[in-house]
């Protein structure tokens, strides 16, 4: 297979990525304008992060002027995933899949990105350039157009849209709830904790990013601790 149909195989696989980024970027424009960044500097951490949910707990740390530990933490939390999938990838690259393009690797991992590229047999550069290429674009664009409207539609409209966010996560969690019920006990005490941490006295003093981080940590670690999966069935 030649270079140009290997990265057109690619692109192809990414489009449906790409076109399902594309609506939650543009919330995450609207909802970084409405929390006072401009539509450049929204653009600007879409094009270098990549990240939805690192994204939106970290314009809510951005806010808060010299929360560097917090953010660091917070980051890490939500971001250390992609780490564990590249090394996981990198087992299926061939053997040009080297050097800087490990970086590239890295850079653009994202969980649906992984999922399609974990299919292939091998992974090649250019497959996996291809890939990327409609996701980055969907994503990009899509904050640059939320960012730019953001500053032009009604408040009420804005707010409504800012749920799509929100309702992206819920669409990844509920299909996998129906297969693993003790993934739905798992949520629930992450919810229960959010909640606890918005509205009680003393914690709803933390902020939004150290809260996520908690919460993430702490259902999980229960969630090992009271339903631990065997190896064979990881």
């Amino acid at each position: 297979m030649n270079a140009k149909r290997t990265y057109l195989r690619g692109v192809r696989a990414g489009v449906p990525i790409g076109l399902g980024y594309f609506p939650v970027s543009f919330s995450f424009g609207i909802m970084a304008v409405s929390m006072g960044l401009h539509f450049w500097q929204a653009l600007v951490i879409s094009m270098t992060t990549l990240t939805s949910a690192g994204q939106l707990s970290g314009i809510g740390t951005m806010m808060l002027p010299g929360a560097y530990a917090e953010m660091l933490i917070s980051q890490l939390t939500i971001n250390v995933r992609y780490s564990f999938m590249s090394v996981s990838l990198s087992q299926k690259t061939d053997e040009k899949f080297k050097g800087i393009f490990r970086w590239l690797l890295g850079f653009f991992m994202t969980d649906e990105i992984f999922a399609v590229a974990s299919t292939e047999k091998s992974v090649s550069r250019l497959y996996f350039l291809g890939l990327a290429t409609m996701p980055f674009f969907g994503w990009t664009f899509g904050t640059l157009l939320g960012a730019l409207l953001g500053n032009i539609l009604p408040e009420i409209i804005m707010n409504a849209l800012c749920i799509a966010i929100y309702a992206m996560f819920v669409a990844i969690i509920v299909p996998q709830t129906k297969i693993e019920k003790t993934l739905l006990v798992v949520v629930g005490i992450s919810v229960g904790l959010s909640v606890a941490f918005y509205y009680l006295p003393y914690l709803n003093k933390v902020s939004s990013g150290l809260a996520i981080s908690i919460c993430a940590i702490v259902s999980a670690v229960l969630g090992a601790i009271f339903f631990p999966k065997k190896e064979a069935e990881a």
